[in-house]
């Protein structure tokens, strides 16, 4: 399960996209965290076509930071996260979606260069003139963030990176951005790549029946839940893929990074499978589902036999011969 962030400016509407998003409240002064799973449709097909007994999906865990970048609490709480969603205003006559998103990156990269810059000072006091890997991995780091680089673009060496993990400097994390939009609205030009959301409308239906929510959003001319478009939008910023497994006992979502092979995604489902992988039963969704059963699949020859070099695709469904 992935952590997301919330980060946005004041008044970016960033808790109102919380709730609309995980359809939970606020707790003042405190970070707000919720886990709600992925939307997936493949899921229900799969448990009717193979009578699952239970239906798991693969969730996200977001994070509403209170405070903003001036809490170091705050600060810290988002260090723990795997990608950060920005939240920009796009809503009201005195919106300036590009200068919001300019001053969020800015806070985020001084953070970082606060914390680099004291732990350079620890790092070279205790190598006491005889300066080492992390010292080297600090200075760099330090001198890209004064250049107002954020670290992802400042071309470390994997080495480097591996020194400043224990920092987990926020402009290294991958960045989503949202733009909160107001009804009628679009995406604007400069939010390249931007995320829509009518985060205050989804927050208003966020307690009604689910339905009853749907036709209400699409009278207000929203296509897709928000939800839906910022875990895909996370997901490809985390470069993540998913993969599934089905039977009678239940059918179920896995997260693996993409170009993942079979024995690394067996290791998601659990460590023992991965240890000791023989081989994977592998069909894609969409062959299952035209086939219309496993039964049938395997009468058609379409369940393939991978082995330990096999590269997991996009909605495979697995099935994990191992022994340990």
């Amino acid at each position: 399960m992935k952590d997301i962030g919330l980060v946005g400016a004041s008044y970016s509407g960033k808790s109102t996209l919380f709730t609309a998003l995980t359809h939970a409240g606020s707790h003042g002064g405190q970070a707000t965290v919720a886990v709600v799973p992925v939307p997936d449709p493949r899921l229900q097909v799969l448990t009717d076509l193979e009578r699952s007994k239970k239906t798991v999906p693969a969730r996200v865990r977001f994070v509403d930071v209170v405070g903003g970048m001036a809490s170091a609490q705050s600060v810290a709480k988002l260090r723990e996260v795997d990608a950060l969603a920005m939240v920009i205003r796009c809503f009201g006559p005195d919106a300036s979606p590009a200068t919001d998103l300019a001053n969020v990156r800015a806070d985020l990269l001084l953070s970082d260069l606060a914390v680099i810059s004291s732990a350079l000072e620890k790092a070279t006091k205790k190598a006491r003139g005889k300066p080492g890997p992390e010292v080297d991995a600090l200075e760099a780091a330090q001198k890209a963030l004064e250049a107002e680089r954020p670290l992802r673009d400042a071309g470390l060496a994997p080495e480097m990176l591996a020194e400043l993990r224990g920092i987990a400097p926020l402009t290294l994390k991958p960045e989503v951005v949202v733009a909160n939009l107001e009804e009628g609205s679009t995406v604007p030009a400069e939010l390249d790549d931007a995320v829509g959301v009518y985060a205050a409308i989804e927050a208003e239906v966020a307690e009604m029946d689910p339905a009853e929510a749907w036709a209400l959003l699409e009278e207000f001319g929203v296509t897709e839940p928000g939800l839906e478009s910022v875990i895909a939008a996370c997901y490809r910023a985390l470069d993540l893929i998913t993969f599934l497994t089905t039977g009678e006992d239940e059918t179920r979502a896995w997260e693996v990074r993409a170009g993942a092979h079979a024995p690394e995604a067996a290791g998601v489902i659990h460590t023992d499978l991965q240890r000791g992988f023989i081989r994977a039963d592998v069909i894609s969704y969409e062959e299952l589902v035209t086939a219309g059963s496993m039964e049938a699949a395997k009468a058609q020859g379409k369940l393939r036999v991978e082995g330990k070099d096999y590269v997991v695709q996009e909605g495979d469904i697995l099935n994990v011969r191992f022994a340990v």
